[in-house]
């Protein structure tokens, strides 16, 4: 069975094309024009083992809040689509990841009911020229809408001793451990013999 999918969002402010396979082995092609963001989608490819491309053009000339919000709502649509029906899958992933000095737990329910909780410290305004870190938060709750998923994010620890967070390692901290627990989530469970994880047969 294929769970591939191709979602195309077009709207006056962005054109985003997103292609997904969850059964492929993390290669990835991604351009945004937001340099940050193109390595934490790289993350989500590599560390969750998903063949993923995204080409967005947005309106870059304004700010990046709807280039990298279209992105994630188009993200989450393909990983809704290629999930199909969910039958034999894992549906529930979980993935704590240190990096460095910042320790980052993720938990996700691929339950068709959208719903995120999202927990980091106050951190620097921007990480790089054009990623503002106030919205990683609307990442995941865009994320999480398209794809109907349940995503638990918080940041455990972050302080570095006499300074302020690292930005940069809470923010892709989050990202490994999100990528991490969808791996787990969508994986195909032997034991489930296509059977849909849950007791209303439908998720």
């Amino acid at each position: 069975m294929s769970r591939t999918a191709r979602v195309e969002r077009i709207t006056k402010e962005t054109k985003v094309l997103v292609e997904i396979d969850l059964d492929g082995a993390g290669a990835a092609e991604i351009s945004t024009g937001v340099g940050f963001y193109d390595h934490m989608l790289h993350q989500i490819a590599r560390h969750g083992g998903f063949d993923l491309t995204v080409q967005t053009v947005g309106d870059l000339e304004i700010d990046a809040h709807h280039t990298m919000e279209d992105t994630a709502l188009a993200l989450g649509a393909a990983f809704d689509q290629a999930l199909g029906d969910k039958a034999g899958i894992r549906r529930y992933g979980s993935a704590t990841v240190p990096m460095d000095e910042v320790l980052v737990r993720a938990a996700v329910d691929l339950s068709g009911r959208p719903y995120v909780v999202h927990d980091e410290p106050l951190l620097t305004p921007y990480i790089g020229p054009v990623y503002p870190t106030s919205m990683t938060r609307h990442i995941w709750e865009s994320f999480g809408q398209a794809a109907r998923i349940t995503l638990h994010v918080d940041v455990l620890r972050a302080a570095r001793p006499g300074g302020h967070p690292d930005a940069h390692h809470v923010v892709e901290a989050q990202f490994k451990a999100v990528s991490r627990a969808l791996r787990e989530a969508t994986a195909i469970d032997p034991r489930s013999a296509g059977v849909i994880p849950s007791t209303k047969g439908a998720l």
